[in-house]
C-alpha cells in the first residue's frame, strides 16, 4: 500500500479538496500534494491529523476493510522464553507492577519517566566509557 495513494482515495471519497484539508489541518496544500504523490513520507502526528481532518479513525488510513481489524491472538502467559526479563519469578512480579502502575499514569507522566530514564541510561553509559579508557 503506497500511503500517498490511501489518502487521496480517503480525502475524494469524503469528497474534500486538498484545500479543504489544508484548512482542518494547518498544513500547506503543496504538502498534502507532496505525500499524496508519494514524493513525502508523512509523520505519524500528520497522518492523525489528516485522519481527523476526514473524520475518520486513524486505523482506516492503513487499513483497507470495512470493519477495524481484529487484534492478534496472543498468548496470555507473556514468552514461552522463561530466560527473557519479566517471565518468571521475581522479575515477572516486578514487570506486572510496573505495567499496571504505568497504566494509571497520564501521558505527560510517563513522558517524563521516560526522559529521566533515558538521561540516567546516557549517563551510566558515558560513565561505562570513561571507565573503560581509564583502565578500570
Amino acid at each position: 500500500m503506497v500511503i500517498g495513494d490511501r489518502l487521496r482515495a480517503l480525502r475524494e471519497e469524503k469528497n474534500l479538496s486538498q484545500g479543504d484539508i489544508e484548512k482542518r489541518t494547518g498544513l500547506f496544500r503543496c504538502y498534502i500534494s507532496r505525500v499524496e504523490n508519494g514524493h513525502t513520507v508523512p509523520a505519524i502526528e500528520t497522518l492523525e491529523k489528516m485522519a481527523r481532518a476526514m473524520e475518520i479513525p486513524l486505523y482506516q488510513v492503513f487499513y483497507d476493510g470495512d470493519e477495524p481489524p481484529q487484534p492478534p491472538d496472543l498468548p496470555k502467559g507473556g514468552s514461552k522464553d522463561r530466560t527473557a526479563w519479566g517471565n518468571s519469578g521475581k522479575d515477572r512480579r516486578v514487570y506486572h507492577r510496573f505495567h499496571g502502575l504505568l497504566g494509571r499514569m497520564d501521558e505527560n507522566d510517563r513522558k517524563l519517566l521516560l526522559l529521566i530514564a533515558q538521561k540516567l541510561a546516557s549517563q551510566m553509559k558515558g560513565r561505562r566509557t570513561v571507565k573503560k579508557q581509564h583502565g578500570e
